[in-house]
């Protein structure tokens, strides 16, 4: 008997993370490439980001549901799989129950990109992800970033903060 997709086992994480961006970037870049042929580039290109943040949220959403908790430091834990495959190299800053700050130092996913020749869209499918995953994990975390190496920086600054929600007065 088949098992129901709902209830067959999550694999996805037995990939690396770098490379399941290579194989996704493999596969949409010439998919938008002739889209944008047929197409508006602009139009094309938001929309394929704005489908990229909403399933960043998700993933967010998700991984918060997994840990049953959505604190800094659990999200810190769960970066560490970003390591995998030596994809990036950190330096941590700060890390407490209010702010988590690390620097990348070196970013394997700007290399393969740029190696693809398609940075720009390194940047929709792995960058922009950033903002929207902390969001589906926790609302109340946001994260400032000023540059990255994807962008030509010589760093990636990531900082995440606690900042709890207002809430309306009785």
């Amino acid at each position: 008997m088949e098992d129901h997709p709902s209830t067959s086992p999550d694999t996805m994480n037995a990939v690396g993370l770098l490379k399941r961006r290579e194989i996704e970037a493999r596969m949409l870049a010439p998919l938008i490439d002739a889209l944008c042929t047929e197409f508006d580039r602009e139009r094309v290109l938001e929309l394929v980001g704005n489908v990229i943040q909403e399933m960043a949220r998700q993933q967010g959403v998700q991984l918060a549901r997994s840990l049953e908790i959505n604190d800094l430091e659990h999200f810190a834990i769960v970066q560490e799989s970003l390591k995998k495959d030596d994809a990036i190299q950190i330096e941590v800053l700060a890390l407490t129950n209010e702010q988590y700050s690390y620097n990348v130092l070196r970013c394997k996913f700007a290399e393969m990109y740029h190696h693809l020749g398609i940075p720009e869209l390194g940047k929709m499918i792995s960058c922009n992800r950033d903002f929207a995953l902390i969001e589906g994990f926790n609302p109340d975390i946001q994260l400032h970033r000023t540059q990255t190496i994807m962008e030509g920086a010589a760093m990636c600054d990531f900082r995440f903060k606690l900042a709890p929600s207002i809430k309306p007065r009785g």
